[in-house]
């Protein structure tokens, strides 16, 4: 039995439905099983367990008897106590519950950007810093995983991309538009998680995932309008007068789009895998940009 957490979330579907492909038994962790979002996991043949990641007891019932777990829950914006406790703490207590439940294997969602040196750069980097330490440090067979930007049709951030591309009468780019990012297809994620499951030479590793195509952010607008069949121009934001209006957007209510710790991370440099370890071990297809932004439209 595989215990996925996060799996009513963007990525956390598209996980499980590749997993079910393989008719791998999964077990879900819910906050509320009677959701529309929980049934359809229910529909694909889940296990639902109601519960939450900053609740350690709902964890060790998650686990129990399960021989994998597949760990997806971040939050992109919050206080410092939030990231401490929803990944941080939630993290540690899931690795807890899973050695004590007698788990095999540790699969996490960590994030391209990642690493020692960033780690204090905003809670973010700090938070996925310490859930991948955490699960380093465990003694479980343990697979991470640090994808870029991942692009899907219904959900994560093409698609608010789309709406300013077909609405705004100018495209805002941030700064000169020259950094780099590399996305990868929210479908692709999910099959390097089910081979992560099974596949015994991956474990002990980390996965740096991208797409085939590294761009910069003026050449993924330019790809994005033309794919929209739009012509609107492009205006460049210098970074100080986005930081000025994120101040005001990131107290906004729900999830918005832009705050200042993701200008800090855009600011900091290219967001593009370092090496093809994961395309030479797993050799999995990958969709190109521009078939992921015809996908999406």
């Amino acid at each position: 039995m595989i215990l996925v957490t996060g799996g009513t979330g963007f990525v956390g579907p598209k996980v499980i439905h590749a997993l079910r492909e393989r008719e791998l038994p999964v077990r879900c962790l819910v906050r509320k099983p009677s959701s529309s979002p929980a049934q359809s996991l229910t529909a694909w043949g889940c296990e639902l367990v109601q519960g939450d990641v900053t609740d350690a007891q709902s964890l060790r019932r998650g686990v129990e008897g399960c021989d994998t777990v597949v760990h997806l829950v971040a939050i992109r914006q919050g206080s410092q106590e939030k990231f401490e406790q929803v990944m941080e703490q939630a993290t540690r207590d899931l690795v807890a519950a899973a050695k004590e439940a007698g788990a095999r294997r540790f699969v996490l969602m960590s994030a391209l950007g990642t690493s020692e040196q960033t780690q204090d750069l905003v809670p973010y980097y700090h938070a996925k810093w310490e859930m991948e330490q955490t699960v380093a440090g465990s003694g479980l067979e343990h697979v991470i995983f640090r994808p870029s930007f991942i692009f899907g049709r219904d959900g994560g951030i093409l698609p608010t991309f789309k709406r300013l591309a077909r609405l705004a009468p100018v495209t805002p780019i941030i700064g000169s538009g020259t950094q780099r990012l590399q996305p990868i297809w929210v479908d692709d994620v999910a099959a390097y998680f089910a081979e992560g499951v099974q596949r015994p030479d991956v474990t002990g590793r980390i996965f740096e995932l991208g797409g085939p195509d590294a761009v910069t952010w003026n050449e993924l607008w330019q790809r994005l309008k033309r794919a929209l069949g739009v012509r609107r121009p492009s205006i460049h934001v210098p970074f100080g007068l986005m930081r000025a209006n994120a101040l005001i957007t990131e107290r906004l209510p729900g999830d918005v789009p832009l705050t200042r710790d993701l200008l800090t991370m855009l600011e900091h440099g290219d967001n593009t895998v370092s090496n093809d370890n994961a395309v030479q071990t797993f050799g999995l297809p990958l969709a190109p940009l521009d078939e992921q932004l015809r996908r999406a439209i």
